[in-house]
């Protein structure tokens, strides 16, 4: 699997778009939004730039694209206001890979500078918005060039499949049933990617600049706990019921594997301080139900936003489909797509209705450090 071609949500704003299923990860948004103020005060009080250059790694397209953007430009002018400051200019990069739908954020940038304007009491200083295409796994940006960075369940996706998985039989991601060479190769991959991550935005992010990670992750220190693999483990029991029924061949889905690794806090803060170029300033745990409309009115509230509750299992079922469909179609066809949701769909609900299903969330608060 060539993961920078078929890794991007569904695009579009059809039924199976992300920009239609992205509510788990817009209440995630507003969860870590405390994290981000204490973030933003800290730096523009400290450094009080007349230019602010904030990057969004892992942007997406969709609802929830400008909303840390909006966020932050909010913080700021309201700390001017305080400080009898001119409001600096914002430069804002947004970023993801190749396949994102750029098209899509780039027609709704007019009304959202609209929106914003009439939001703020008084005038704000002038945006300029830039798509940048990549992977953040490399250099995306010039030395020293960024203020601030965010990345909102972005990091959990790996750079590459590992390698040396093939024995993951009956499997895509790591379960229970998992090798120990194959939970090994996975937590390596993740080390590898992560600090590389790290090692690029060390380079970008001006001395004392912040940043703001909130990974999809686990509380457990075990790998294949059931917090950070069990969502992957039932769409492979669908997928292996195809198998039984000759839809799919058993080859086929034995050589597919979800690039993806959920780290524990201890983890993601091992990496941080073995890269060596940020100190951390807080780490939190956060979580989220799979089906977001358990709890819809604390998210109302905070997004304005009102919608049908729908069925549990359909939401999520739709919400991992804007997710996994281009990896799915990528390696078996279009043809199974709807017979794969359809029994997720069903899987999906029978166990929301007998345990509590959660996402967990792992939110890090980074600030560069002097270099030496």
């Amino acid at each position: 699997m060539e993961v920078a071609q078929v890794l991007h949500m569904n695009g579009g704003v059809g039924e199976a778009s992300y920009a239609n299923n992205s509510f788990v990860q817009q209440k995630v948004l507003c969860l870590t939004k405390p994290i981000r103020e204490e973030a933003i005060t800290s730096l523009f009080c400290s450094t009080l730039p007349k230019s602010l250059a904030i990057a969004d790694l892992g942007c997406s397209s969709g609802p929830n694209t400008l909303f840390v953007v909006s966020e932050v430009i909010k913080i700021v002018e309201k700390l001017c206001q305080e400080l009898n400051h001119k409001s600096p200019e914002y430069k804002v990069f947004l970023n993801d890979l190749p396949g994102n739908d750029f098209n899509n954020i780039f027609k709704s940038l007019d009304s959202f500078k609209e929106k914003l304007c009439h939001e703020m009491e008084t005038r704000i200083g002038p945006c300029y918005f830039s798509g940048v295409p990549g992977s953040f796994y490399g250099r995306v940006f010039p030395n020293q060039s960024l203020h601030f960075v965010h990345s909102s369940y972005s990091l959990q996706w790996l750079s590459k499949v590992p390698e040396g998985v093939e024995n993951n039989k009956g499997n895509i991601y790591i379960a229970s049933t998992s090798p120990p060479n194959v939970v090994r190769a996975y937590y390596q991959q993740f080390q590898r990617d992560f600090s590389h991550f790290l090692n690029c935005r060390a380079a970008e992010l001006v001395e004392g600049g912040r940043m703001v990670l909130t990974i999809l992750g686990r509380r457990s220190d075990n790998p294949s706990s059931k917090d950070g693999c069990y969502i992957w483990e039932l769409m492979a029991t669908a997928l292996n019921d195809m198998v039984l029924q000759g839809i799919i061949k058993e080859e086929q889905l034995d050589s597919f594997n979800i690039p993806q690794y959920t780290p524990s806090p201890s983890e993601v803060k091992l990496e941080v301080m073995k890269e060596g170029s940020f100190a951390i300033n807080r780490v939190e745990v956060s979580e989220v139900n799979w089906n977001p409309f358990d709890d819809w009115n604390a998210l109302e509230s905070e997004s304005g936003r009102s919608e049908s509750l729908g069925d549990g299992g359909y939401n999520v079922a739709q919400c991992m489909r804007a997710v996994a469909e281009p990896m799915l179609v990528s390696h078996f066809g279009e043809a199974i797509i709807q017979d794969v949701f359809s029994r997720y769909q069903e899987i999906l609900a029978d166990r929301m209705s007998k345990e509590k299903t959660e996402f967990i969330n792992v939110t890090i608060l980074l600030t560069r450090k002097a270099s030496a």
